[in-house]
């Protein structure tokens, strides 16, 4: 049998983590030829011609470049000779990183001649679809195609996405999901605010890629199960991302003609132009100074503020990656803030163009800018649930504070000093004048022209609070809000966690009772705060609020039992019914004193380590993977999730993102943990990993603490790459049980399998028998016994595990409670879905 005890490889941090990440992409680049014969093409023929600073000359382009004026003309090769050039400098960097990444990954998993093969052919139907496309909108009147009806465009963009959507097909679930998205949207989102030939050609690009997919592989792109919550916030948070960038580098094209960029300023906002503030002086001596105070407010540190609009939502999309409700909750403010602008501005400009006849236009344009916010509101509002964490209240209280007293004194020292030195106002304004000129300092410049009269700074202190007070709060707000968002995700009530987690630590407790640090939990301290109880009130309609406790009561032994009877009297003060569950003989005993009723629900099963040898022919399951494993190459490794290697990590969210998605019914919770659960530094996270650094499965291993230290493990996350080493998960058990052996554990659990049990003789209850015909019904689906068999092979010592309650009666209110605390985000087609698999 070969050593399989877990190595702890060193510890990555900071800059060390991404090194290692750049000498990983560097070695896949020098493994893909195309790859770099291409980029070295683009920048060669581009030097070459003189094309690097602004793309080909226009006598050039004309020969290269695709577009309807070169296909008109019978230039045939244009679809083909554009793969060689770029726009211009900007181009031909972003093009070199888009197939310095992409152009690898497909290299290896669809070999050389295949990967040039598409990205040839996805560039030749992409570039004739959308000039195919252009010239159907210009015959429709599309007034945005008919503006680049004579362009001519060079770039091998539409061949690149195509490329991605192919590779797509090959890739995990997680990536799969997240590469469609991105090669969709990204050309989607230039096309519709920048609107260039050359973007219209990348989106039919990305298209025919997904449809070449489909032909490579025959199969239609499959259709979309629920992603996971974790990767839900994830899909949420780059839809936001590209709501805030694509208007951000629309503003830099001077040309941008995209339908989405009419009202691009309202984004972005821009230095006026000359010609603008000609117009403007024209109008009025007023109108004159407002526009030189703009053109001067940008050549100071305060035109920063123009991309305020961009920079909020991209905060606001780091605290929807992390789950965060009040990142979801400040999104949805910040969307029907904007929805309101546009209406407010339709309100403003209805009667000058009703006097020109263009309402029509304005309706036009409005709908279109509404679109975008719209869309996201309604994907908000469909993914809500998954936006569930929430901050500790004394950094809620903090970001308050500092938001509210940034906000006060931007307004104080505006409207207070500016009073002081209103003589450098034009003109001279009284202090509420300044009062209504508030709104001006803390919008970006463009809205200044939708606001009231706000006085005008022609003075040196003036200039100074017209630059510094709005930039001052929000430069305030958003590191506020970026610090916010990256602190842990912890309780609700954080004090009586972190009390209750002293307690567990100092005095120990069952096998489940790290569970009950879990976010979710709410916590009852006996009179003395010697032993504490976990739990959460789940209430369902019609019936009374139920308190479920996860596992027994922790603290002091003695105290223990008399948290029983204690926290059955809390609960009888508030009119809840308190229900133990999956808890010992120790409080099954304290509760039939009582008079409950009882009955079994799982079945712990608990590995002793001491004399642990893997020896005997009932031990010939696990020497087998063991062996099999060291063939291959296998190697077990302990890392805690919060600091494994970024690839270690990004391997383990596609393994269990992969799990949920292909069982497509909703992930349980409650005793069962997932991702969130094991960012925790007292999780140990064993992987198993081949030479390549390939994952192929992983187990998570929660303390059981006695006398301050951990004196055994309990097993909780078990995935496995669905195209992996068959015996993985025997492997990392064993692995784990030899490990902790070394390290002086006593013991590790398998943890409880719920509606699982052995058989000990005896008759059941009805009641028991109704919930042993449940686990048969939900064995398809779940595997429960099926898991208890496995566990079986480690020859352990059965636990029973009890739920007990005092009234039979709420036994209805209790079974509800039971099944939301473990389904909570169940929706009702997955309802449905499991509905289906359970009557097959």
């Amino acid at each position: 049998m070969t050593d399989a005890a877990p190595v702890t490889p060193p510890a990555e941090y900071g800059g060390r983590r991404w090194l290692r990440l750049l000498r990983l992409l560097w070695e896949r680049l020098t493994t893909a030829p195309l790859t770099i014969a291409l980029v070295i093409a683009l920048w060669v023929v581009g030097a070459a011609t003189a094309s690097l600073d602004d793309g080909p000359d226009p006598t050039l382009l004309a020969h290269v470049g695709v577009g309807l004026p070169t296909l008109e003309a019978g230039r045939w090769w244009t679809p083909f000779s554009s793969l060689l050039w770029c726009s211009g400098p900007g181009a031909y960097v972003v093009i070199s990183l888009l197939l310095a990444v992409i152009g690898p990954l497909a290299e290896t998993r669809l070999g050389t001649a295949l990967t040039a093969g598409v990205l040839v052919t996805g560039q030749v139907l992409g570039t004739l679809l959308g000039t195919a496309v252009v010239r159907v909108g210009v015959s429709a009147d599309v007034g945005w195609m008919k503006e680049i009806e004579h362009q001519i465009a060079v770039s091998p963009g539409a061949g690149a996405f195509a490329l991605a959507g192919v590779l797509s097909y090959r890739l995990t679930v997680l990536w799969r999901r997240r590469l469609r998205l991105l090669t969709v949207l990204v050309p989607l989102v230039m096309m519709l605010y920048i609107g260039h030939l050359q973007s219209v050609q990348r989106f039919a690009g990305a298209l025919i890629g997904l449809a070449l997919g489909a032909l490579l592989h025959h199969r239609l792109p499959a259709r979309p199960r629920r992603a996971s919550h974790a990767e839900t916030r994830v899909l949420v948070a780059l839809c936001l991302a590209a709501a805030a960038i694509g208007p951000l580098v629309a503003s830099l094209y001077q040309d941008a003609i995209g339908p989405f960029n009419t009202l691009g300023d309202l984004y972005f906002s821009h230095v006026p132009s000359s010609e603008e503030i000609r117009i403007a002086c024209e109008q009025s001596a007023d109108a004159c100074a407002r526009a030189h105070s703009v053109d001067r407010f940008f050549d100071s540190p305060g035109r920063l503020m123009a991309a305020l609009v961009p920079v909020v939502l991209l905060v606001l999309a780091e605290g929807l990656r992390r789950g965060l409700r009040l990142a979801w909750r400040l999104t949805v403010i910040t969307e029907l803030a904007w929805i309101a602008v546009l209406c407010w501005l339709l309100a403003l400009s209805y009667d000058e163009f009703a006097d020109t006849g263009g309402t029509g236009y304005l309706f036009e344009l409005i709908g279109e800018a509404l679109l975008l916010p719209v869309a996201m509101l309604v994907l908000q509002t469909v993914t809500r649930r998954s936006f569930d964490q929430r901050l500790p209240r004394r950094v809620t209280r903090r970001l308050a504070l500092v938001v509210g007293g940034a906000l006060l004194v931007s307004c104080v020292a505006y409207a207070g000093i500016g009073w002081l030195v209103r003589d450098q106002y034009q003109p001279r304004p009284g202090f509420g004048a300044f009062l209504v000129g508030l709104p001006s300092e803390l919008l970006p410049p463009s809205y200044n022209d939708l606001l009231p009269d706000y006085p005008i700074a022609v003075g040196g202190g003036a200039r100074f609070l017209e630059t510094y007070c709005g930039l001052f709060f929000w430069v305030v707000t958003l590191v506020a809000l970026v610090l916010a968002f990256r602190r842990p995700v912890v309780h609700e009530d954080a004090e009586a966690a972190e009390r209750a987690r002293e307690l567990l630590v100092r005095h120990g407790g069952s096998t489940l009772s790290f569970l009950s640090t879990w976010d979710g939990n709410h916590y009852w301290f006996d009179g003395d705060g010697k032993a504490a109880v976990p739990y959460r009130v789940l209430a369902t309609v019609g019936m009374a609020p139920v308190a479920l406790t996860t596992g027994d009561p922790f603290g002091e032994p003695e105290a223990r039992r008399r948290a029983v009877a204690g926290f059955a009297a809390y609960c009888d003060t508030r009119g809840w019914t308190p229900c133990f569950y999956s808890c010992t003989e120790l409080v099954l005993d304290v509760a039939e004193e009582l008079g409950w009723r009882s009955l079994q629900v799982a079945e712990d099963t608990v590995v002793a380590l001491p004399d642990l040898a893997f020896t005997g022919k009932k031990w010939q399951d696990i020497r087998t993977s063991l062996n099999k494993a060291g063939k291959q190459g296998i190697t077990a490794e302990w890392y805690t999730y919060r600091d494994a290697p970024i690839a270690i990590k990004d391997q383990i969210r596609s393994i269990s993102e992969e799990w949920v998605s292909d069982k497509g019914l909703p992930e349980m919770g409650f005793t069962l943990g997932g991702l969130d659960e094991l960012d925790d530094p007292a999780v140990r996270v064993l992987v198993a990993v081949d030479a390549d650094r390939t994952v192929h499965g992983l187990t998570s291993w929660m303390p059981v603490y006695g006398d301050g230290e951990p004196v055994g493990w309990t097993l909780d996350f078990m995935r496995r790459r669905s195209e992996g080493f068959r015996g993985v998960m025997e492997f990392l058990i064993a692995s784990a049980a030899l490990g902790f052996k070394e390290e002086g554990a006593r013991f590790l659990s398998l943890s409880g399998a719920p509606l699982a049990r052995s058989d000990r003789g005896g008759e059941p209850t009805a009641l028991q028998r109704m919930l042993d015909w449940m686990g048969r019904v939900l064995e398809p689906v779940y595997g429960f016994r099926s898991l208890l068999a496995f566990k079986a092979k480690f020859q352990p010592e059965y636990r029973p595990m009890y739920m007990t309650y005092p009234d039979p009666a709420a036994l209805a209110a209790i079974t509800r409670a039971i099944g939301k605390a473990y389904l909570p985000h169940m929706t009702p087609a997955q309802g449905v879905r499991l509905m289906r698999k359970l009557s097959v």
